[in-house]
């Protein structure tokens, strides 16, 4: 998992009336490297977590090649988070930008990698823009942990691990029993969110409290990934209520109550005529769906098969905890949950 890294070495406190016309250049263009990707993403239509993990990228290519080059501009001594000057108006910036620097290779690429594990299929579940909502409350969840602990410390912490344990935080409280594939105990294979989490989450806190409780620091910001955790498990079920996929205990109230029954189809409701392949699909749903892994196998036909009676877009096949599906529309969820 990665980590926000805590920096004491740099000259760190820049202000805006220190930059310089170069300076002012130099950020720019680390700008372009950040949100570049984004722009791309959201015209192209590919995913944001992808384009978070690009943006990351460039902006730590951006870093070394500031060293290299030997540019008088120092992207953590002005964007990093410094809770001796954080809540000064014109260090606001420091907030959201602290997560966009990284101390070396490993930092960001431990980062990246929870990112792209955990985030891409967290944002199949969310949507892109439900995905980037959590994301930012991990961010500054996991900072404003940090900052409300070490009022006055005039050291640097920067990284998006606190943005990446909140992910981590989201999915665990949205779907714990989905499996992703992740490296835990020395092998890359799909294990269970719940499972990835108690051994990530478990380490955090044991190492918070049994190396820094002892007046030890392993250079790492424990507590904003704990934070970032937190704020992102919290939160995350108003903010996904109403997206795309009901989340996993939306499913167990409806199991509750029983499988529920096939009635009328959308598109018969709608005074649809949908393909004879769908028309089929729909028929040998009523006559045999009245058992689980039969209606599973033709709702997930009919999500292959038909289109949304609603937009035209395409369905996918959901399970729930019990093992029962429903087929709705891949974009909007609120045009078609049936049966």
């Amino acid at each position: 998992m990665g980590f926000n890294r805590l920096d004491p070495g740099r000259s760190v406190e820049i202000y805006w009336g220190d930059l310089t016309p170069g300076d002012f250049v130099t950020l720019s263009v680390l700008l372009i490297f950040a949100f570049g990707p984004y722009v791309y993403a959201v015209r192209s239509g590919v995913s944001l977590a992808l384009a978070t993990v690009l943006s990351l990228l460039l902006v730590t290519f951006f870093q070394a090649g500031v060293d290299l080059l030997g540019i008088a501009f120092e992207p953590i001594a002005f964007l990093s988070l410094i809770p001796a000057i954080a809540f000064e108006p014109s260090m606001v910036h420091r907030w959201i930008t602290a997560g966009w620097l990284h101390a070396d290779w490993f930092h960001v690429l431990s980062n990246i990698l929870v990112i792209a594990l955990v985030g891409v299929p967290l944002e199949q579940r969310l949507g892109g823009k439900r995905w980037m909502a959590i994301y930012f409350v991990g961010l500054l969840a996991g900072n404003v942990s940090w900052v409300g602990t070490h009022i006055g410390d005039p050291t640097a912490s920067l990284g998006a691990s606190g943005a990446a344990f909140g992910l981590l935080g989201a999915y665990m409280a949205g779907w714990p029993r989905d499996e992703i594939e992740f490296p835990l105990l020395f092998l890359i294979k799909a294990w269970p969110v719940w499972l990835i989490t108690l051994i990530k989450l478990g380490f955090e806190i044991y190492t918070m409290y049994e190396v820094e409780s002892l007046g030890q620091s392993t250079g790492i910001a424990h507590l904003a990934h704990v934070g970032g955790f937190f704020g992102a498990y919290v939160l995350i079920r108003p903010i996904a209520r109403s997206g795309n996929v009901p989340l996993e205990g939306d499913f167990e109230l409806d199991e509750a109550r029983g499988m529920m029954p096939i009635g009328i189809d959308p598109w018969q409701e709608r005074g649809l005529n949908p393909s004879d392949p769908v028309k089929r699909i729909l028929r040998r749903l009523r006559e045999e769906g009245d058992e689980m892994e039969t209606r599973r196998a033709w709702v997930e036909e009919l999500a292959e098969q038909a289109i949304c009676p609603e937009c035209g877009g395409a369905l996918e096949a959901l399970p729930g905890p019990s093992g029962e599906y429903v087929v709705t529309c891949s974009s909007n969820r609120k045009h078609l949950r049936w049966p």
